[in-house]
């Protein structure tokens, strides 16, 4: 049996065949570098923050411009300079949601202001998605002894159907959905996620668990490295099979079966996916193995495979950087092929290795969508009725001496429909009110995702804190 490998590769077309699209820059924050130099990332070529064809260059008095060449359609895109870390966001230096055209074809001009960027503005606010939440800041392990804390991301519409979603468990959740909890970057999960949805995905329930710090090492591994440690990989799989899964099934709507239930994470979190994927597939079918750190285990994880013959139906894909060391491809096909010896097919694997793909946040924040897509594709039915959300409803104060919190952009006169969801997926209100005041005081504290929709208008979704 030969193994086959998938391998993405961008479609060069000639400019010749799209019209020109040229984006003008009127304004951009005064904090912004002097030698800085801006990219347009977007749809149109594959979001690479610094693509040389979209430099953007210098008009004077602080304008700049770009012209691209894209394909008549929606077109989204971003301003960043050079890297994910360094995009454009709120003037207070929060996430901005993309930036989007329903581009005609024909040549024309846009004009568009920076207001702030993400490095340089954030004050020290978060940059998580209202839709996300920190379950318990201190969930018992008791496999381990110990406390650990746990995210929970829940579809746009969860609040709104009652439908049950597939369940993706990902490590290293620090690094997940906030750029003020990660060191290195988030992978913008949430915001990926939130688009996904408004272009039609089903929807995901995602479970961030934070990696134990000095721990982590040992936890993502049942193998003992001589030199790092490692051996208390069986210890964590068993928390999030008999702990903390059962917690998330009664807890939320989600579809418990092993098709519709993955594993993901990066580097050490990509070789516990491994394991977990392997030893536990009852609970397990789906995995995403980023970057891997196979290296660390020596040929425990293939010897593991062999030993642990396919049960049923599965999807693994791998990821590879072409700037990473080459012993992380040479791994990745080792670990693969010990899968077919496993009785895996090769449908079933899927490898994608990126040519400018390093061992880093960035990397594997930019291949997220790709793998949950190829994942979970087929595993849930298609949703006849699409709902639309924006995730830019702001609230123009915490809630007041009286108890109320009010809505901005909404009237006091305006007639709109309410929706309140907690941390545990509980709807708290769902009601037709007038006015914006949003009545707090019958809600313990915490964090709160609030709905509103006005009429002939789509879901807007924001944050409430009490």
């Amino acid at each position: 049996m030969r193994l086959r490998f998938f391998f993405f590769l961008g479609l060069l077309l000639p400019f010749a065949l799209a019209a020109q699209l040229t984006i003008e820059v009127n304004a951009i924050p005064a904090n912004t570098p002097a030698d800085a130099k801006m990219y347009l990332a977007g749809s149109f070529n594959n979001w690479n923050t610094s693509d040389p064809k979209a430099l953007l260059a210098p008009l004077g008095a602080g304008r700049y411009t770009v012209t691209i060449y894209p394909p008549a359609g929606k077109l989204e895109y971003k301003v960043a300079r050079g890297n994910w870390a360094t995009v454009e966001g709120t003037a207070a230096g929060k996430f901005l949601a993309n930036r989007s055209l329903q581009y005609d074809g024909k040549a024309q001009t846009i004009q568009i202001s920076i207001l702030g960027w993400e490095d340089r503005d954030s004050g020290g606010g978060g940059s998580a998605a209202p839709n996300v939440f920190v379950l318990d800041d201190h969930f018992n392990i008791p496999q381990l002894n110990r406390k650990r804390r746990i995210w929970v991301y829940l579809p746009p519409d969860y609040a709104t159907t009652d439908k049950r979603y597939p369940v993706l468990y990902m490590h290293d959740a620090q690094n997940l959905f906030d750029n003020e909890t990660s060191s290195f970057g988030e992978w913008q999960v949430d915001e990926s996620l939130n688009r996904l949805f408004n272009q039609g995905d089903y929807g995901c329930i995602v479970v961030g668990i934070d990696n134990g710090g000095a721990k982590r090492l040992d936890e993502y591994s049942p193998w003992k490295n001589p030199e790092y440690g490692g051996g208390e990989g069986d210890e964590y799989m068993d928390f999030l099979t008999k702990t903390l899964k059962p917690k998330i099934d009664a807890t939320y709507r989600t579809l418990p079966g092993r098709q519709t239930t993955g594993l993901m994470g990066s580097s050490m979190g990509g070789l516990i996916s491994m394991y977990g994927f392997a030893d536990w597939q009852q609970t397990f079918s789906r995995a995403g193995v980023l970057s891997p750190a196979f290296w660390f285990a020596g040929t425990g994880p293939v010897d593991d495979i062999r030993a642990h013959p396919k049960q049923g139906d599965a999807r693994i894909y791998f990821l590879a950087g072409g700037e990473e060391p080459d012993y992380v491809e040479q791994d990745i096909l080792n670990v693969s092929n010990a899968l077919l010896s496993a009785g895996f097919a090769p449908g079933d694997i899927r490898l994608n290795v990126v040519a400018d793909g390093q061992h880093s946040e960035w990397f594997w924040r930019r291949e997220f969508p790709a793998a949950y897509q190829w994942l979970f594709a087929g595993t849930v039915p298609k949703v006849k009725k699409r709902e639309v959300f924006g995730f830019d409803l702001k609230m123009e104060e915490k809630p007041a001496a009286d108890g109320l919190a009010r809505i901005a952009g909404v009237k006091t006169s305006e007639r709109i429909q309410l929706r309140i969801v907690g941390a545990d997926g509980k709807v708290w209100r769902s009601l037709k009110q007038k006015g914006n005041a949003v009545d707090t005081r019958e809600l313990p504290k915490g964090e709160y995702t609030i709905l509103v929709k006005k009429k002939g208008k789509d879901w807007e979704m924001g944050e409430l804190v009490k």
